[in-house]
């Protein structure tokens, strides 16, 4: 079964409201839409993948509490991005400033903005050219530093506005850089 599958909607195009009405009324899947309004609808992950994710968030949480210079979010948390998609990284982060500006409303719904920092954890059922494409996406909408963690190949592709991509492999850990200062996430856990 492929993790996730994109519905065009062509000439049926869904407000912003109406996406996240429809993401309220089914929590039990996971909606994004890309920047043409196709609803891509994901899977729920296998037990080890979950395991991973949790590992990820629960390493980027503890920095950011420590660090204190921004806020960071699960893969159940939606942004919209200036080019008009919805995503769920499946886990991201953002500068304290950017989220301060934001009203209380903007906080209870979809995050109108690019995270500074996002991870993409390529299931085992993903195929690798949507994930290249969705980092992509985010560099272009703003994201500072993303992580493509492939654990089936053991590569690690970093994108950063400005340079080429950057593939590391069989890498023991990855630096946040000027982004993400003094955070290093150790990758045994994830492989």
């Amino acid at each position: 079964m492929p993790a996730a599958i994109t519905v065009k909607l062509d000439s049926l195009s869904l407000s912003d409201e109406q996406f996240y009405q429809l993401c309220l009324n089914n929590r039990e899947l996971r909606f994004e839409r890309n920047c043409q309004g196709d609803l891509v609808i994901m899977s729920p992950t296998g037990g080890e993948t979950s395991n991973r994710k949790g590992i990820l968030i629960l390493r980027l949480g503890l920095w950011a509490e420590r660090d204190g210079t921004g806020i960071f979010f699960d893969s159940s948390g939606g942004f919209k991005l200036p080019n008009g998609a919805d995503r769920s990284p499946d886990a991201a982060w953002l500068k304290r400033e950017r989220w301060e500006n934001l009203t209380p409303e903007q906080k209870q719904r979809f995050v109108p903005l690019c995270p500074d920092f996002v991870i993409e954890l390529r299931l085992p059922s993903d195929e690798l050219k949507p994930l290249r494409e969705k980092m992509q996406k985010y560099q272009e909408n703003g994201a500072q530093l993303g992580w493509l963690i492939d654990r089936q190949t053991r590569t690690v592709k970093i994108y950063c506005p400005g340079r080429v991509v950057e593939v590391l492999e069989n890498s023991a850990s990855l630096s946040g850089e000027a982004v993400l200062p003094e955070f290093v996430l150790e990758l045994a856990p994830i492989w």
